[in-house]
């Protein structure tokens, strides 16, 4: 088990692609997710790997979870797949920054225009410098959780919401 600490941000124009190192085709679906923020995910990566993961707070604020994850077979994951239940698909770029591991994830489908980025932190207290193209700080916000973006994707959300957010 590991504990993953992560800081989540809203997106704003294409600055960060100047940083942008490679990409990875991700899709991924909910076997379960409770309300408390317990999650059962199912992932796709560039479609030659599949990992089967658990993640759980492990604080109060979002910052912190508990993560389990493994590699499963392929194969497997397929049948799984066949199950219908919420998914998501995105696009995920690993970014040349300091500070920590930072991604931007750039979902398509129902949840598209959504860009969001994140940073891996080594530390809760770890100090980082946010990049101009980094909006609204969205940690620990349930509606931007990916479980809950598969079940309630973006463009069902009313259009005011969207709106409010630049993502109409």
């Amino acid at each position: 088990m590991t504990l993953e600490i992560e800081r989540r941000f809203l997106v704003h124009g294409e600055g960060w692609l100047t940083h942008a190192r490679s990409a990875q085709r991700l899709r991924q679906m909910y076997l379960a997710a409770s309300a408390e923020g317990v999650t059962v995910r199912l992932r796709f990566e560039d479609e030659d790997q599949a990992r089967l993961s658990l993640k759980a707070p492990a604080d109060a604020v979002g910052l912190v979870r508990h993560e389990f994850e493994y590699a499963i077979p392929v194969v497997d994951a397929e049948v799984m797949w066949r199950l219908s239940l919420p998914s998501l698909e995105k696009t995920r770029w690993a970014l040349d920054l300091p500070g920590g591991d930072w991604i931007v994830d750039c979902f398509t489908g129902a949840n598209s225009p959504l860009v969001l980025a994140e940073v891996e932190l080594s530390q809760i207290n770890q100090k980082i410098e946010i990049p101009t193209w980094c909006g609204n700080e969205i940690t620990g916000e349930s509606r931007w959780a990916n479980a809950v973006l598969a079940n309630c994707p973006l463009q069902s959300w009313p259009l005011k919401d969207r709106q409010h957010y630049g993502l109409a």
